[in-house]
């Protein structure tokens, strides 16, 4: 392999990649990575609202990059409906079950189509804004006493940062925003990701562990 392509949904996510995620598989030994937007119409890119323009996007990158690593970065928060086996992913019990089926069924729907070995789906529970409560240092830095109060308070009640959301009203990002409305998604975001530390996120948010842990591993597979 030659590159890991990150399909992302909105411009966080790519600069995330780009901040973030780029700089840590460097040192790994790889070179070339990259953030793409999903393109929701000619000339518009940005947003998940609908999975046929996620299934474009990776068949073509799949067909036309013989020597590349794909891989989805999006978020389960309002995923689109029209997954393939949606209604049936989301009737299991369990949000990680629930994510591991709909990974599995994009899966299965590219490789219908194309080969798809070379492809890695992976959905962020829940959202990208769980990761920036790997540690309070983040908003510590960017914020007063009043706001950094709020979010550790947040951060002490789970488990660990991927396990924050209740219902629709109170998803990662929804918290921040009834903390600080101001809150910037694409700038304040990375902001914050970076004053955390990618090896924070990395220890206290095991779902996205395990997925870069196999991104590399795939990579360096024969």
């Amino acid at each position: 392999m030659r590159a890991i392509y990150f399909v992302v949904e909105g411009q966080t996510e790519q600069e995330f990649v780009h901040t973030s995620i780029r700089p840590y598989l460097f040192e790994k030994g790889i070179t070339d990575v990259r953030g793409i937007l999903i393109e929701t119409s000619p000339g518009h890119k940005g947003g998940f609202v609908n999975y046929a323009h996620l299934k474009k996007l990776l068949i073509r990158l799949l067909k036309e990059e013989t020597d590349i690593l794909v891989s989805t970065f999006v978020d389960f928060y309002r995923i689109p409906n029209d997954i393939p086996n949606y209604y049936h992913c989301m009737s299991k019990s369990l949000v990680d079950d629930k994510i591991t089926c709909l990974n599995q069924s994009i899966w299965s729907d590219i490789n219908s189509v194309t080969d798809a070995s070379r492809l890695e789906v992976y959905i962020q529970k829940h959202e990208f804004e769980a990761l920036l409560f790997a540690e309070n240092t983040g908003f510590e830095y960017s914020y007063d006493e009043n706001i950094y109060n709020k979010t550790a308070e947040i951060i002490s009640q789970f488990p660990n940062p991927e396990e924050i959301n209740d219902n629709p009203l109170t998803a990662p990002s929804k918290r921040i925003l009834q903390i600080m409305p101001s809150y910037d998604k694409v700038i304040d975001g990375n902001i914050i990701a970076l004053e955390v530390g990618f090896d924070n996120i990395l220890q206290k948010c095991p779902r996205f562990r395990v997925w870069l842990d196999t991104l590399e591993t795939e990579f360096s597979a024969p």
